[in-house]
């Protein structure tokens, strides 16, 4: 069963590492070919304009991930900051955290990402922003709670009481106990960062054309899912193993 997540990974993370070097330019056009068949030439077939679908899902995959990857260092960095320290300092900061918190998770997470994108214009700064955004407050809740235990214990206190620097007694003492915890949390946020960018993506909010992008790769092929459905099912079937595997490595962890 431990080996089930990375099974599952396995295809988009050889995609990501590998394909870029042997796959073609994904922007590159074959019109004589368009929507052939997979075959020894076109080994995932080619898509609507003659793009190899193989070359495309090998660059979206490392579009799709260095996003994901990139929302959760955001959102975790800065929602695990302000719950340290609004753990450590109590009253009115921690009360404000908390609130903050949960207005943010008052809303759903789609709505609030597709809510801030909107707001910011589009484009891919908005869209790392908006998933960022709405991963944000269960990063700020987490840690609040974690590290609250964390500082109450008596080693915190005592060096709290003795004066040592504030920075050094959070990064030394207290951080070090969070992170396997928020580790494992974060990484099911990866899977859920993956899902919202491709759903902006098939949306068309986020990233743009030609740029490949799991999401939008599905939305392109939709109207030629009949007469050519590998188009549909090969980022489709890709996307679903890495967050199935996400979501499994991830309780697997915990």
């Amino acid at each position: 069963m431990r080996g089930l997540p990375l099974l599952l990974l396995a295809p988009a993370l050889l995609l990501g590492l590998l394909g870029p070097g042997f796959a073609p330019d994904p922007l590159r056009q074959e019109l004589m070919a368009t929507l052939s068949p997979p075959s020894g030439d076109w080994l995932l077939g080619t898509d609507e304009l003659g793009r190899s679908v193989l070359a495309r899902l090998a660059h979206a995959t490392r579009v799709s991930a260095g996003l994901a990857l990139l929302c959760v260092a955001i959102a975790w960095g800065g929602g695990t900051l302000l719950g340290i320290v609004a753990a450590w300092r109590g009253g009115w900061s921690e009360a404000l955290v908390l609130r903050a918190a949960d207005t943010l998770m008052a809303l759903p997470g789609l709505l609030l990402t597709l809510i801030v994108a909107g707001l910011l214009g589009g484009g891919m700064v908005a869209l790392v922003a908006g998933v960022a955004v709405a991963q944000l407050p269960v990063a700020m809740r987490m840690s609040r709670a974690l590290a609250a235990g964390v500082v109450a214990r008596p080693f915190v206190q005592a060096g709290r009481l003795a004066g040592l620097p504030v920075p050094g007694l959070l990064l030394r003492d207290v951080l070090p106990l969070l992170l396997p915890q928020l580790a494992t949390q974060a990484a099911l946020s990866v899977a859920q960062a993956v899902l919202s960018i491709a759903a902006l993506g098939f949306l068309g909010i986020g990233i743009h054309p030609p740029t490949p992008e799991w999401g939008m790769m599905i939305a392109e092929s939709v109207p030629y899912m009949a007469e050519a459905p590998w188009t549909v099912l090969a980022p489709a079937a890709l996307l679903v193993a890495s967050v199935l595997g996400l979501v499994l490595l991830a309780e697997a962890a915990s």
